[in-house]
């Protein structure tokens, strides 16, 4: 006679570590993967011309050596300006690009020939409102979608409550 094999619950099926950051309230590892249009053709369109000097709306190639090899890796990302700082925002999420550069501390912005040496500092929570919402009101129409609806009119406790799944840095010089 074969034992009645009970499923596991859903807190069960879920990894030890993801259940500790649920509790902690972060969201763990959101991200939305690109697809084929923009890893293929949009992304190395706006690196091309950005390497070549053509910042495409504020676009600049972002340099991060990776956490494990070492080796440096390029993306292209829009750096905001605002109030007189800088900062890049993940609207993807979790993205390799944010794994590194926690790992790194620092970077490089690239455009044309020029390499702008910086150092990362991660925003919390509650200093990315002002910044998202910047960040939505400059390139709603490019990234809006990754946002859940909410946009650059959307109330400052909405956006809090979007801020733990896209990391925020701000944009230091190298001292």
């Amino acid at each position: 006679m074969l034992d009645e094999v009970t499923p596991l619950t859903r807190d069960e099926r879920t990894p030890p570590l993801t259940r500790r950051w649920a509790r902690l309230g972060r969201v763990a590892h959101y991200y939305r993967r690109p697809g084929w249009f923009t890893r293929n053709v949009f992304n190395r369109l706006v690196a091309f011309l950005t390497k070549r000097g053509v910042s495409v709306l504020g676009s600049r190639v972002l340099a991060v050596k990776g956490r494990t090899s070492g080796e440096w890796r390029t993306t292209p990302v829009n750096l905001l300006t605002h109030d007189g700082r800088r900062y890049l925002v993940a609207p993807r999420g979790e993205a390799q690009w944010v794994r590194n550069l926690r790992a790194a501390g620092t970077g490089e912005l690239r455009v044309g020939r020029h390499a702008d040496v910086f150092r990362g500092r991660e925003l919390a929570d509650d200093e990315k409102v002002p910044v998202l919402r910047a960040y939505l009101t400059r390139w709603k129409a490019e990234v809006g979608i990754f946002f859940e609806g909410t946009g650059p009119d959307s109330s400052d406790e909405q956006i809090r409550a979007i801020a733990p799944r896209y990391p925020a840095f701000e944009v230091l010089p190298v001292s």
